[in-house]
């Protein structure tokens, strides 16, 4: 579904991203591990044509999207859930559901808002509050809705546990678990290194704009110096 090669990018004449090479295939898992600062977002933006990529090549079902617009890499149904949730907190939740299918999926709006009425029953029960209004998990919740509103092909969803509670990130990782076993491919960049590997096919550890540690997730729990470096073991 999504391979990228040779990926540099960066911030003026900072260079953030040095080289990166990996792939995420239809069905599956993939994390993109790695500690605050060392790119992660950076990579998030460059997908999504938000910051423009200095050399290098992304391919999206095929197809070269390394400098596609924005709105067509949304349109080619490649969907960014941000960091930090970005949701409108002075529109309702409903709202912000619809805006989710601004560019993609509005024919389907109805059915789909009812999928994820089903999917989040406490955004069903909130639909008609400010979105501000609502807890920490219920935004992340919202954030993914909207994200699921424009019918993705692929899913990134960028440190969808950030801020939450022991018990949210609990039900947020297995709510990722369900997204994928009804068929959705997901890159998922995280910091919380344990709970990724649990359920990731495979994994990147990102560190200092370059891929230091890959491969299968099972083999990463494993891996003596990623637990070493990473969990304190």
């Amino acid at each position: 579904m999504l391979e990228i090669k040779d990926l540099r990018a960066g911030y003026g004449p900072v260079e953030v991203l040095r080289g990166l090479d990996m792939a995420v295939g239809a069905g599956e898992i993939v994390a993109v591990l790695g500690a605050n600062g060392v790119g992660k977002t950076t990579l998030n933006k460059v997908l999504s044509g938000v910051l423009p990529l200095t050399s290098g090549s992304i391919r999206f079902d095929g197809r070269e999207i390394a400098r596609a617009a924005p709105d067509a890499i949304v349109d080619a149904g490649l969907i960014h859930v941000p960091e930090g949730r970005k949701i409108f907190p002075n529109m309702s939740v409903r709202e912000n559901l619809e805006l989710g299918s601004y560019r993609r999926g509005k024919a389907n709006r109805r059915s789909n808002l009812e999928r994820i009425f089903e999917t989040f029953p406490r955004l069903r029960e909130r639909s008609r509050q400010f979105a501000g209004t609502l807890s920490g998990g219920e935004q992340q919740m919202l954030a993914i809705g909207r994200g699921m509103m424009a019918e993705p092909r692929l899913l990134i969803l960028d440190e969808p546990s950030l801020g939450l509670s022991p018990l949210m990130v609990e039900e947020m990782f297995a709510l990722i678990r369900r997204l994928n076993a009804a068929g959705l491919p997901i890159l998922l960049v995280e910091q919380n290194v344990v709970q990724s590997l649990e359920i990731a096919s495979r994994a990147f550890i990102l560190e200092n704009g370059i891929f230091a540690m890959r491969g299968a997730a099972a083999d990463m729990r494993e891996n003596p110096e990623l637990r070493r470096v990473y969990l304190g073991l």
